[in-house]
């Protein structure tokens, strides 16, 4: 039902992009720019809504192999920095679709 709600979201969000060209501007520059900062700010949602919901799985793994064994605390602190990465990865893309 989520995943549902997401990806209808995603595709409205989207599908109305075009109505915010409406300006008297020069079309090329307007529609390439506009374009580019949306392009920008899905890359950045995606990934950071991947990013936590990556972190929310390992982080209650995580807990629930604590409390069985106080020893993995060390062994479960990289899988959630690898994870929090994602979100990390998205914001390097989303700069280097604005700058390039």
């Amino acid at each position: 039902m989520k995943r549902k709600s997401i990806v209808s979201a995603v595709a409205l969000l989207t599908g109305t992009a075009s109505g915010l060209f409406a300006q008297s501007a020069p079309a090329a520059a307007t529609a390439t720019s506009g374009v580019k900062y949306i392009a920008a700010a899905i890359a950045v949602g995606v990934a950071c809504l991947a990013g936590g919901i990556a972190v929310g799985r390992i982080g209650a793994a995580a807990m629930g192999a604590m409390s069985e064994n106080a020893e993995l605390s060390g062994k479960a602190l990289p899988f959630v920095g690898l994870a929090e990465g994602i979100c990390l990865w998205g914001f390097l893309v989303a700069l280097l679709i604005i700058l390039l």
